[in-house]
């Protein structure tokens, strides 16, 4: 009987800490973003990829193979990575740096915020390891990233949910002129958003994925597949969940938010791979509170104003709230 519960539920080991989001049976694509800005790139020699020394942490490695003139490898100095991509866009060029979300908010922040924001450098900061996508604890884990970059004037910051939104907005972002904050899913990327008809990544839209009278959650990055996943869950229990998905997160959607309260009277519940504090929960509360548009009840389900453990990342997901089945749970309790 053991050996049999062994086999199905087998102990997680130290990958598991830096493991895909993806589940075992998930369909996914590999390096999305990495792909979408070589084929993006073919047509525009203005853009240029730099990495402090995560090239193959964070996808860019393919821009690198592809494009090895415009491949700038900057070693372990997120500062200067951000003051040369500044430097770079003054002179018309299109940076693409790329790091981990921790190195690139709380490292480089003033550097981000003299050279970059001050002057509305046409600078795509792509960022991997947002919120709790890493297991390696306090130092690696960045999930205030949202409310430090959210504080800072003219930064236009974009949270995908999954392959397709990442390959979607990869173009988006590059046309954008000024300075953007992407969080960045890398390696294999889970692939859901394909199965809701017409969906295409608009920069300052949220889109209503699917309707519901019961629940109404408000999301964006990972938590989007989660609240769709918790929607399947919740559906068997014969609740009804809407799932609004927020992908870009600064400057936010606010007229499909209060809309999307307004039309049902239901529980609204915010999704984020952050802390509640200073994310996309506080964001959309105050939005709310300014248009006076109050929902029958409000919850937020991000992660704790806390420095998280160190684990295997189905372990953190649970612990912290934001696996399918913990998001799940805690909407049933919020609704009784």
């Amino acid at each position: 009987m053991n050996s049999s519960v062994t086999e199905k539920k087998p102990r997680l080991t130290t990958s598991a800490m830096i493991a895909s989001i993806a589940s075992d049976d998930q369909r996914i694509r590999a390096a999305p973003f990495g792909k979408a800005l070589v084929d993006y790139a073919a047509d525009h020699p203005e853009v240029v990829g730099l990495t402090a020394d995560l090239a193959k942490y964070t996808d860019l490695h393919l821009f690198a193979q592809a494009y090895p003139e415009r491949f700038y490898q900057m070693g372990m100095a997120e500062q200067l990575l951000m003051a040369a991509a500044g430097g770079m866009a003054k002179e018309g060029l299109v940076p693409f740096a790329t790091t981990y979300a921790a190195f690139g908010t709380r490292r480089a922040y003033d550097f981000i915020h003299q050279v970059i924001a001050e002057e509305n450098l046409n600078v795509k900061i792509c960022c991997a390891l947002p919120g709790l996508t890493t297991g390696y604890g306090p130092s690696h884990a960045a999930i205030e990233d949202i409310a430090m970059m959210r504080g800072m004037p003219g930064i236009t910051i974009v949270d995908p949910c999954d392959a397709l939104d990442i390959e979607q907005a990869v173009p988006v972002i590059a046309r954008h002129k000024g300075p953007v904050y992407m969080r960045l899913l890398r390696g294999n990327v889970p692939l859901v958003l394909d199965e809701v008809s017409g969906y295409q990544f608009e920069l300052g839209k949220a889109k209503l994925l699917q309707d519901g009278a019961d629940v109404l959650i408000i999301s964006s990055g990972l938590m989007t597949m989660r609240a769709l996943e918790a929607a399947k869950v919740l559906a068997a229990d014969q609740v009804s969940v809407a799932v609004l998905h927020c992908p870009t997160i600064k400057p936010l959607d606010e007229r499909t938010i209060v809309d999307a309260v307004r039309s049902k009277s239901r529980l609204v519940v915010v999704a984020e791979n952050h802390s509640v504090i200073g994310g996309l929960g506080e964001a959309v509360a105050s939005v709310l509170l300014r248009h006076r548009a109050y929902p029958a009840g409000f919850e937020l389900a991000g992660l704790p104003d806390a420095f998280l453990d160190a684990g295997a990342l189905p372990t953190l997901h649970d612990r912290y709230g934001i696996s399918r089945d913990a998001l799940a749970a805690r909407i049933k309790t919020w609704l009784n």
